[in-house]
């Protein structure tokens, strides 16, 4: 952990292991995927305790508030005590991934049958 005030966002998502590597998290945030406190992050963005931080990474999409510091990578064990998942997050995440899995899985192109089953599926969705 570090006794500085506030850590750029990008290494604070690499200390805690939300990404490889400090460009990729960058790219994330760039991209629009990292959201601090309900606004479109920077990778220089100061990250400081009790932010709450929304990230997407690729169906998945956590939020989490910030409990701790760190400017350096450490073991998965240490990185988890970084942050916390909000309740939300996690059923959200949970529910999605039920209704991922019992989306039909199809080899290449459906056919009229299995199309039929997508459409009846999404229509029951909405």
């Amino acid at each position: 952990m570090t006794a500085d005030n506030f850590v750029r966002l990008d290494k604070w998502l690499w200390a805690a292991r939300f990404f490889k590597t400090r460009s990729i998290a960058k790219e994330a945030i760039d991209g629009g995927k990292v959201h601090c406190d309900g606004v479109k992050g920077k990778a220089s963005r100061a990250v400081t305790v009790g932010m709450t931080l929304k990230i997407r990474q690729g169906f998945n999409e956590k939020t989490v508030i910030v409990k701790d510091l760190s400017s350096q990578r450490g073991p998965a064990k240490i990185a988890q005590t970084l942050y916390e998942e909000t309740d939300e997050s996690i059923k959200k995440r949970e529910a999605l991934a039920v209704q991922r899995q019992s989306m039909p899985k199809t080899e290449g192109k459906p056919d009229k049958r299995q199309r039929r089953q997508i459409h009846r599926f999404k229509r029951d969705q909405n």
